[in-house]
This record gives structure tokens, sequence and C-alpha cells, in this order.
């Protein structure tokens, strides 16, 4: 069963009055719509739509009409008085309505695209506009020459187009890569202000930058297409809402130039709906795991039933999801001696959809997302862990998995009735519940089972329990591995911390002995003589800056920059800085020291991460965010384990692993239980994109 945003009918209403010089339609609001794709059906920004409707800035609401500018409205004008000179043999004239193409009108009509343009010149200058009147020649009829004297078209003032979002992309290198500002990104997409996600189509004041291969694509538009070679077989694929020409190419491993001479009405740009001819075949999701990494000799077709669908970034809960409990038991036979593993295991899942308190709950389910972060986090969870599922049942994994509703808040949870109906003593691990506490009672209740239980969120240090594996690792572990990488690389540490931060202070004083202090003035600022003076010229100087003063951290930069000239030097933080997300800081700069960080997460375009987000994408409809992806990693990472013929304690002892973002590298703690150190260490390069270090 399928989910999918109920689409009202779109209405419009033309305005025959014009406002300020120009052309303008009213629009009436569908139920999902955002400002940013309506700018692009009306091929306006939205600063444009904005600008004629103020309120539209604190949100639109379904059914509510919208003041549309025309783009160039007098240049169209004047090309359409043109055109109607242009006697049609047959009489028809054909309004442009939203979402249409010029090939879809000429597949429509019967006429070619030369005739449709010789008799409505304008749409060789302007293209094609909604609320446009076309001139519709008859059908066969030759395309003849417009003698017709026609008006220069003014030059737009501003010309505008379009960057959808790929990953470790910032907006600071977008807007160098385009020459224009931060803040006219901003103002042009006001949905980016707090955050830049993936895939997000951005309208940008410009030209689109030349590139080196814009001369190849052009030269080779009228050859045929790889993906055309002999033994290739295509499938019907339907567009879905917000896809674009980067989902689509990443999703089916394709080219712009390649897709559009598939199907070249792409050549209008990408619309939802749009039935698109795309090369077929499905690669299962290939798992990522140290020692023994499984070998998959063919795929198999899944048949899973789908218990959740995404839709608009938010993860619903179907008809199937209404019981306590979902069971998958997949067909599976055994794996290869090799991994030694002959008896089934039992995986337990417990995630807190509370679906009793929301049966007995007015609000609807839509209303309930929109507030109920800890559900979204729930479900976006719950779906990369199918994800896993999904990928067990292709590898053939003799595992069966329960899903419980742990019905957790903070401080409860019917863990203990789950226990007291046997429903956790004989599974083989158990991932959840999410909350600290919650977790720690079920590794105690379950620690005379020996039932190891996986924390699956949570960044608190976990009490000293036996069976209790915390899979994030904690804020001094993500530290201390920093720290540690540096020492391995025999660099010379310099922090340079501000007053305020006494807590990075004490803990660099109590943990990390050997680790110098850049002199502080007695107002707070840096001593910049006092920094270069200990920097050493003959090995690598990492220095850790830890501040949120815009002063200090230019003060600092310029400080290190200059030192370039006579050592080595690499900046250094500790934790994410929104101070360095600023237009105030050169994020030039920033790459030319090589920004280094920890993170429990990493970026990576290998060919299986890929797989996983492209199966993800067709299955929920939107791109997994990092609780998905946690979802996913956990899931899989526990599964591998418990099939490599060891207990999942053995395996937690013997292996390191690494899954879609995150790395499973656990250890026994003094005190007793385990915890995560796998850490990643990143840095800019010096072609603006993430890396990991060595």
């Amino acid at each position: 069963m399928k989910y999918y945003l109920a689409l009202l009918s779109l209405v419009f209403f033309i305005n025959t009055s014009a406002f300020s010089q120009e052309k303008v339609v009213k629009y009436k609001v569908s139920a999902g719509e955002t400002i940013n794709q309506i700018a692009e059906k009306f091929k306006v920004t939205p600063y444009d739509i904005y600008s004629l409707n103020p309120d539209a800035r604190t949100g639109i609401s379904p059914n509510s009409v919208l003041l549309i500018p025309t783009k160039a409205g007098k240049t169209v004008a004047k090309a359409e008085s043109v055109s109607k000179n242009v006697v049609s043999e047959n009489g028809k004239t054909h309004e442009v309505q939203p979402k249409e193409t010029l090939f879809g009108i000429e597949k429509k009509y019967g006429v070619s695209d030369e005739a449709l343009k010789a008799a409505n010149p304008f749409l060789v200058t302007n293209g094609l506009q909604i609320g446009q009147t076309l001139v519709i020649p008859s059908k066969g009829s030759a395309a003849k020459t417009v003698t017709a004297k026609t008006e220069k078209p003014a030059k737009s003032s501003e010309k505008y187009v379009y960057h959808d979002v790929v990953a470790k992309e910032t907006k600071y290198s977008i807007a160098k890569q385009y020459k224009t500002t931060v803040e006219d990104l901003e103002k042009r997409n006001p949905e980016i202000v707090t955050s830049l996600p993936v895939g997000y189509r951005l309208t940008i004041k410009g030209t689109a930058p030349k590139t080196e291969t814009s001369a190849s694509a052009v030269t080779t538009v009228s050859k045929p297409s790889e993906t055309a070679k002999k033994g290739t077989t295509y499938m019907d694929y339907q567009v879905k809402p917000k896809e674009t020409f980067y989902s689509l190419t990443h999703t089916f491993h394709i080219t712009q130039e390649e897709l559009t001479e598939l199907n070249p009405s792409l050549s209008e740009g990408v619309k939802e709906g749009m039935v698109l001819k795309v090369p077929s075949g499905y690669v299962a999701p290939v798992p990522i795991i140290a020692q023994q990494q499984p070998v998959i000799e063919k795929s198999v077709e899944k048949t899973a039933d789908k218990p959740v669908e995404n839709t608009g970034g938010g993860i619903r809960i179907l008809e199937k999801v209404k019981s306590e409990e979902v069971s998958v038991n997949p067909e599976v036979v055994e794996l290869t001696k090799k991994r030694g593993q002959t008896e089934r295991q039992k995986l337990v899942l417990l995630l807190p959809f509370n679906i009793a308190k929301m049966q007995n709950d007015t609000t609807s389910t839509a209303t309930r997302l929109k507030k109920d972060k800890f559900l979204n986090m729930t479900l976006d969870f719950y779906s990369g862990a199918m994800m896993a599922i999904d990928s067990a049942k292709v590898l053939k994994l003799p595992i069966d998995v329960a899903i419980y509703d742990s019905q957790e808040t903070k401080n409860t949870s019917n863990i203990s009735s789950l226990i007291s109906q046997n429903k956790l003593q004989n599974a083989n691990a158990v991932i959840g519940p999410f909350y600290q506490s919650n977790a720690e009672a079920t590794a105690n209740s379950l620690r005379l089972y020996n039932v190891p239980v996986i924390s699956p969120l949570s960044k608190d240090t976990a009490n000293p329990i036996d069976n209790l594996y915390q899979s994030i690792p904690t804020n001094d572990v993500v530290r201390n591995a920093i720290f540690d990488y540096m020492r391995n690389k025999n660099g010379n540490i310099v922090a340079v911390v501000d007053k305020k931060k006494e807590s990075v202070i004490n803990y660099i004083k109590q943990n990390q002995k050997g680790v110098v202090f850049a002199a502080l003035s007695e107002t707070g600022g840096l001593d910049v003589a006092n920094l270069k003076s200990l920097l050493l010229p003959n090995r690598l100087n990492y220095v850790v800056m830890e501040t949120a003063n815009t002063a200090m951290i230019k003060t600092t930069i310029k400080a290190l920059i200059d030192a370039q000239k006579t050592c080595q030097v690499q900046l250094v933080i500790l934790e994410p800085n929104s101070t360095l997300d600023t237009d105030e800081i050169s994020f030039d700069n920033l790459v030319k020291l090589n920004l280094m960080y920890p993170s429990v997460t990493r970026e990576s375009d290998e060919q299986p991460v890929l797989i996983f987000e492209k199966e993800y994408r067709l299955k929920n409809k939107v791109n997994p965010n990092s609780y998905a992806t946690r979802g996913f990693d956990v899931t899989f990472d526990t599964m591998m384990r418990l099939v490599q013929g060891k207990t999942y304690q053995e395996t937690t002892d013997l292996m390191t692993t690494e899954q879609v973002d995150n790395k499973f590298q656990y250890y026994k703690k003094d005190d007793g239980g385990h915890a995560n150190k796998g850490v990643y260490i990143l840095y800019y390069d010096s072609d603006l994109t993430l890396k990991v270090a060595n």
C-alpha cells in the first residue's frame, strides 16, 4: 500500500489589470506546495513572489491565493502581438497551462517543433511561459519564415539559473561558484537560512558557471548515448514530487545529457508526473563489513511488505503497523561454511511508536507529524531499519526480526511488560530503547540472560552494565580521537581557547598532557606574537581553536595564514562551530588551513553508499536523513555480527566495522559495559570537499 498526499487541482484566475507595468496572475496554492516549487512553475524567483505577497514569508496554506508576476511581461506581450499577425489555417489557439511543455503541446496537436515556433516566434526568444496564447498551425504544415518585423526583446535586468544542492556543498562554495553572495542566496531562497538540504533547488541570480565538460557535451549531443549500447534494457519511470535532474541522474547512474537524449521532453525541465525512459536493472545494496565481507552471487527479488511510506520528508505509519508487534521472518538458506553459522538468530527492535497514545488522541496523524519531532525521529530510524531488513532478505541471512512498540517516554516504558511475556529473553541481540535510562533498565533486566542491548541514539556516558553497548561515541571519546590522531602524526599541538570555554580548558588540562595554550591579553584577545612563537618550523603544527568570538577567529586565522610562509600549520576544531559558517569568515582561508575536526559520521561517495541512498529514495521518495541512515547502520551492523559464527559479544572484541555513515569499534570499558570509539577525522581538501584523514 502506498501513501501519497492528496493533490488539489490547480485553479488560475487571470487578472486583466496591470501591476507596476507587469503581467500578474493569481494562483491558488495546492496542498503540500512550497514557494520554491511555485516559483519554478512560473519561472520566477521566490523573492519575486515574496515582493508581491509579503505575508507568504511566514508560510502558505492550501487554497490561499498568491499574486505571481510573469517574467519579462512587456517582452512577452510584444512577441505575442507579432504572433497574432500569423494567421492559423485551422483557427486554433492554445493557452499554456502549468506543467505543460512544448513537446506535450506539439504531441497534443500533432504539429512539429519548427511549425509551432514559426507560428509563435516569441517561443524562440522567451521560451514557453504560463498564460501565453499559442497559435496552432494546421497538421503537416511546413514551417514558414515570419517576415513581420519584431521588436528586439528588452534585455532582462536580471537572469536566473537553478542549482541543485549536492552533498558536501556549502552556501559559501555555491555563492563563489556563481559569483554571488551568501546573503543574496538566502534572500532569494529563504528556506536555506537555517539549513542547506541536499537535493534542494536554489534560485540564483546570474548565469551558470562554465565547466570544462560543457564543450564536450555540445559536441556529443548527436552521438548515440553510451547507455544505448547493445544489451542495455529500459523501463518507464514516473517522476515523483521534488525530483530533479540531480536526483534522477544519481538514481539511475546516467548523465543529464544521456537522460535528455533518451527523453527529449526534458529539454523543458523536469516536471512531476512525467513518464521517462530510463535504464532498467536493480542492484541490491552491498553491505560494508570489515574482515568478512559477504559475497553476493546474485540478487534475490524482495517480497517484503512496505509498512512505511515517506512523503514530503515525513514518514507515516500505515495500517500495517497498528499492533505492538511487527515480525519479519524471511525465507533464508544457510550461508557459506566460511561463515560457520547454522542456527537461526533472533533480533529484537524496541522502537517508541507510542501507538496506543496515538489511537486515543484526536489529533490527526498529519498534525502530529508536524509537531512531534520524537515521532518523526522514530519513524525515520524505523525506515532505515526496514532497509537493513530488506538487505538481510537479499543476502538470505538466517535471522528473525521482531519489532515492538516500547511505548517509552524519558522515564517510562513497557519493557517490563514485554519481559514478563518472555518476548526478549531468547533474543540474540536487542536494539533499543531510545532513551538512555530505558536502555540501561532493559540491559539490567536482561543481564542474567546474557542478551546484548544496543543503545542506538544516546550520546550519554552509560552506567557500567556488562551487556550494554553504547553505539554512539561520547563527546570525550570524540575529542580523544582527534588528539590521538595528532599525536600519532607527531604533531606539535597548540590550543587557542576562549576564556569563556572553561569546560574545554579543563578537559585539555586534565586529559591531554603536553598541549600548550597560546596566551591571551587582559581583554581576552589573542596574543599573536605568542602564538607564532609556539609554532615549530620542523614539525606539523596543529592549532586547536575553540571560540565563538568572530574577532578572535579572524585574528587566529590571519596569524596562521601568515605563519604558513615558514612552517606547516593545520587548523583544528573539536566540535561544530556555527561562527565559521558566517560570511565574515573566509571559507577559502579555512580550506588553505585544511580545517580538520572529529565526527561520528562521514560523507562518502563509495558505490555501496550511493546504492543505499538510491534504494532509500526509490522506496521512501526522499533522501535519507541522519536518523534513517543511523537506523540502517545499527540494524545492519547488528545482523551481520550475528551471522559470523560467533556471539555478538565476541564479534565486538574482534571486529571494527563500517556501514553507510557510521563506524563501530567497540571496546570494553574499565568499569564495565561497552562503548564505541568509531570516530572519523575529517578535513577540507583543496578541492573544497570533505575527506577522511588517513
